[in-house]
């Protein structure tokens, strides 16, 4: 996590497939809850070669606005940039984009874990 600074970007790019659009009318267009994965995905990547071993990151905020909808068979792309790191809390502004105009943007953090503990509190919560 040491190599982790603020400023660090990161772009990732989808094609808006059918089981990532919701219906409007007669048209299927990029839904919110596929904008919001495609935020977090995105972070994830931008965070994680940065991670040391037995480390890995979870969301803890997301706050989308999406702004304009994106027809099926288009592509998008989320451009997340690390804008604060806070100890092991990161926070990262995301603009999603389609071919024609910015379609949403987002304020996101994420918290980066020791996976042995994680782990072990999820298995306390199995077993009871």
């Amino acid at each position: 996590m040491d190599t982790l600074k603020v400023g660090m970007k990161h772009t990732q790019e989808w094609e808006v497939t059918e089981a990532r659009c919701t219906a409007r009318g007669d048209y299927k267009v990029f839904s919110t809850p596929s904008m919001t994965q495609l935020v977090e995905s995105t972070a994830n990547q931008l965070a994680a070669p940065h991670l040391k071993p037995g480390q890995g990151q979870v969301g803890i905020v997301v706050t989308v606005r999406h702004l304009g909808p994106t027809p099926m068979g288009k592509k998008v792309r989320a451009e997340a940039e690390l804008v604060a790191i806070d100890r092991r809390k990161l926070t990262f502004k995301v603009k999603v984009y389609d071919d024609v105009e910015q379609v949403g943007e987002s304020e996101h953090e994420r918290f980066v874990i020791d996976v042995d503990k994680y782990i072990e509190r999820l298995r306390k919560k199995i077993s009871t």
